[in-house]
Order: C-alpha cells, then structure tokens, then sequence
C-alpha cells in the first residue's frame, strides 16, 4: 500500500537523548474487544481447514451499488476437533445461505463473523466444498486506499468507474471468505457479471467472456498461484488494453495495462516504467513471483494498491508520489512512484505474505525499501543513499513498528521510512553487498508463495548474517528510540558507547576519524580505541545518531 501523507504536515527528527523511557521495549495501552480477537486469532473454527480454492461468481448492480454472488469454497480437514467453521463478511453485507452436497447448512450470525455447521468430518485430508450466497451493499470507500471498501465513481466522461481497495478493512467487507491472512487460497476464479459496454480487469488471466443476452457480461479471470485476500481485485470501466513481453529472468513475461480509453496515450509512456521496474527488481529479488499469472496495471478511481498480478494504478501519469517527491532529494520524481512501489509489493505482500498482520513491516520496510534499490540499479548508489537519507524526515518515533498480535492490530506507520532504513542500515552491517543481494533472493526464494511471521524473516537475515541479530531487530521493530553512539576524545583515545538502546544492544558502525574510515564495535558500556582525531562523523547511510558528549 502507498503510505498515507497527510497534507500540510510537516514532520521534525527531533533528538530522543532525554527520553525518559526506562522499560526495554515502548508498549501502546490499547484495549481490545471480543470481536477484535475473533478477527485477528486464528481460533479453533478457523484452525481446522485449510482453503485451497475460492471461485466467487458476483452480479455488480451499479444503479444502487450492491453486490451479489456466491462463493464456492474448497478446503481441506486439516483435523477433526470440530466442524463448525468460521467465515467473515462484514455488515450491511450479509450471508443468505450455505449449502453443501446440495443441503442447506444452520449457521449463526455474531456481527461479521459467521459460524456455520458443516457436515461432520470423517477423515483427516479429505477435500470438501461449501457454497455460500451472499448479497448487500459494500461499504463504501471513504478514502481509498487507506480506508477501504468498494470505490463507486465516474470517469471524466461520465462512464462508471468502479473498483475494491481493502488492505486494512479486510476483503471481508464484500465477499465471504476466511478473513485471516494465515490461510491463502491455492487458486481461484473470479467471476464478475456487469453491463456489456463496460470491462472488468481482475487477478491472473483473462480465462473467458461469457455473453448473458441480457444486456450483461460476466468475466472470468483464473490465479493459478496462491493470493492473500485482500489482494482479490475487481476493477470496472470504460478500458482498453495494450500490451507487452517483458524479457524476464524466468523467461517471457506477460504483461498487459488495462486504461481509460481516454488516457491511452499518456499510459503508453508511463508505463514504460513497469518493464524497467521488473528488471531492477529480478535482480535483487529473484524472478517475478507470478509469470503464470501474468503481471498488469489497471487504471483505478484511487492511488494505488498492490492487487496480486493486478497492480491498481492512479496516480495521475506523472512521476513522482502524485507529482512530489518524497525525500526531498530529487531523486523522488525519477520513477513514478505507484509503478515502482506497488510493483515492489509483489514479493513482499504478494509472494511472501505476513500470517498477522502485526508483522505488516515484512511487506512495508521491504517495499519501501525496494524504492531505494530501484532507484541503485537505474541510477547508481548515491541516487539510493540521498533518498534513504531524505525520507528519514518523515520518521515519527511514535509507537513500535511490530503491533499487537492476535486481534488484527498493526504497528507504526514508521514501517516504511523508518523499516526502510533499518533495512539500508543492515546492508552496511552485512558489509558485502553480493551477500546482502543473495540474502533478499534467498528470501523470496526460500519463503516463495508463504505465509511468515517477523520471528522467521528475522531469523533468515540472522543466518544469512552469520550471528544473532536478534537485538537489531528489538531496538528497531520493537522500540522507539533512535540509537545514539556517544563519544568523546580524550587521551590521545577514542572513548564510545551505545545510548539510548535496549539493554545489550550492539551493532557495528562505520564512522570517520577525522577523514580516515574506521569500522567499531560499540556497546552500552565504554569502550576506547587509541586515536588522535579531533572529529568523528557516523558514515550517514547507518540510522542512528551521534553526540560528543564534550561538546568539542
């Protein structure tokens, strides 16, 4: 997802050296309901199948905005504790029936969260299908993508401009599915029937167009790959298409763009972004995770989201985060930034996707960070190093960037810029940079088509490491202090510590010794190191901060 900038905010690095905090880790007081529990916990009636396919088949009605449809769910018995299974559809959209092996099935309704009785289960493996009907009106977008729902607009020629964006509200909020991001469907088939005059552009290949003689369409679209739910993607309007095989690092690439038909001509030289884009991101990630899905743009009524293998594109056919740069460097409105970022999303969100969402930094620091590595493989190193250093003005120190788990809670919007440097912190401490390309391949690879939590995506960087990362990664997910590295000349020595850190915290740091490099090795405790240097500088691509505790 894009991050959120709110207009005319302006926000200050501000030193935390008098930061009261005396606890290890800064913990947000938040209570939390029954109901946020029943979303977020993988509980009991969730815990014993595992969905393998979805097909949803929905009419979009869009004279009074409503949906209507099925959902055919295919799970496996993963055991045999009970059979009462759990589905969310959130209000005022509501389920009207289950059925299975063609009987209606009892269920109860406790707000969104639906607990139906299914057909005892005999044995554990065994493959079985539910078929759920649905109908309502969607809630709609107040401000998408960030507050999501269904999007009900016109383009500028007055043609229906409809599309879903729903990362943080939950797909729930139109179709009736396992509503947790632990269990991604195997496959699925979307079917969407509208007005013949008009397309929809959803995830993976266009399988058929079925004509109704009715005045409608339905189309349908296959994801041969597992797909998280929030990434299921509708998009309707007055499209066309163009397209092109990108020469991929896997072989050849499907890619296709789906705009207006009024903005044809701008698309064509925007987009030209997308292969470039795909290049620069094989090469530090591996292969696109999707070539049997394809890779797409599709224009929509919104800025932006990373729709799995249907990357949802507004931001206006400019550079730049709708037209601005973000850090301020100027290097910000050399790509444009939807492509980039929401194409980044791909590997981190799409290929591998957090199991709760309290680890959303997996998706947000790497594909923020992906922006810094794009901008490397187009346009060098310091093009990469003076937007990491730019963005860092945008980092609040709020509240910890792992949030809470088991009630669907997130973390601090500080997962981009601030994971993103984290990120660029930790390949200057891997030192070798064919190492730390490796490690971002070996993840992709290693975790491809997963759900992970932070634990296991922090134990592979750890590994790749070759010692325990473990406490990095405290102060800067778990913590909200920036780390201080206090020093001061004396002696003919170099005395330097850690500050501001959890207890124990160590981490190797490049710094300048008047002008000669010198790597160290600080702790919480003084240390000293034999130098005649009257000035020290931390190399600037490390995310902390210095003082000289002499002042000279």
């Amino acid at each position: 997802m894009p991050f959120r900038i709110a207009s005319g905010l302006l926000i200050i690095i501000t030193s935390l050296l008098s930061n009261p905090l005396n606890a290890q880790f800064f913990e947000v007081q938040t209570e939390f309901s029954r109901y946020d529990s029943l979303r977020g916990t993988i509980t009991p009636e969730r815990a014993w199948w595992d969905v393998t396919y979805y097909h949803i088949d929905v009419d979009v009605n869009l004279q009074d905005s409503t949906l209507s449809g099925s959902n055919l769910i295919r799970y496996r018995v993963d055991s045999l504790t009970t059979s009462i299974l759990q589905i969310e559809l959130q209000q005022p959209m509501m389920i009207t029936s289950v059925k299975q092996e063609g009987e209606e099935l009892m269920f109860e309704r406790d707000s969104s969260f639906y607990f139906i009785q299914t057909h005892p289960q005999k044995q554990i493996g065994k493959i079985e299908e539910i078929e759920i009907n649905f109908e309502g009106k969607p809630i709609k977008a107040a401000n998408a993508p960030w507050d999501g729902g269904f999007v009900w607009a016109r383009d500028e020629n007055g043609m229906p401009f409809v599309a879903n964006a729903n990362q943080g509200i939950g797909a729930s909020v139109w179709w009736p599915n396992k509503d947790h991001a632990y269990d991604e469907s195997d496959s699925m088939l979307i079917s969407v029937t509208i007005p013949d005059e008009l397309t929809n552009v959803s995830n993976g290949r266009l399988r058929e167009v079925t004509e109704n003689n009715d005045g409608t369409k339905t189309w349908h679209w296959f994801v041969s790959n597992p797909i998280n739910n929030y990434g299921v993607n509708v998009n309707i309007g007055n499209y066309v298409n163009f397209k092109e095989v990108i020469d991929g690092e896997a072989g050849a690439l499907d890619a296709d763009y789906w705009v207006l038909e009024q903005n044809l001509e701008k698309a064509v030289e925007q987009f030209a972004d997308a292969p470039r884009t795909i290049e620069a991101f094989e090469y530090w990630f591996g292969p696109y995770p999707f070539y049997e899905d394809s890779y797409k743009l599709v224009e929509a009524p919104y800025l932006g989201m990373e729709h799995q293998s249907s990357v949802t594109y507004g931001n206006g056919y400019q550079n730049g985060y709708s037209g601005r740069d973000l850090s301020g460097s100027g290097w910000g409105l050399k790509f444009d930034f939807i492509i980039v970022h929401e194409t980044g999303h791909e590997w981190f969100a799409n290929n591998i996707t957090y199991k709760d969402v309290a680890d959303m930094w997996i998706h947000e620091s790497f594909t923020h960070y992906s922006e810094y590595l794009f901008l490397e493989y187009h346009f060098g190193e310091q093009a990469a190093d003076e937007y990491a250093r730019g963005v860092r003005f945008s980092i609040q120190n709020d509240r910890p960037i792992i949030g809470k788990y088991d009630v669907h809670y997130e973390g601090s919007s500080d997962m981009y810029y601030k994971g993103g440097n984290m990120l660029h912190t930790l390949r200057q401490v891997f030192v070798d940079d064919s190492l730390w390309r490796a490690t971002l391949r070996g993840l992709n690879r290693d975790f491809r088509h997963q759900t992970v939590s932070s634990a296991q995506i922090e134990n592979y960087l750890s590994d790749a490491y070759g010692a325990d990362l473990s406490l990095f990664f405290d102060q800067y997910l778990r913590d909200i202090r920036i780390p201080v590295l206090e020093y001061s000349f004396r002696d003919g020595n170099l005395l330097y510590r850690w500050r501001n850190v959890i207890s124990g915290f160590t981490m190797p740091i490049k710094v300048y010794l008047d002008e000669a490099e010198q790597w160290i090795a600080p702790y919480t405790n003084w240390q000293a190191l034999e130098s005649f240097a009257e000035e020290l500088r931390v190399h600037p691509d490390f995310y902390v901060s210095s003082q000289n505790i002499l002042g000279n």
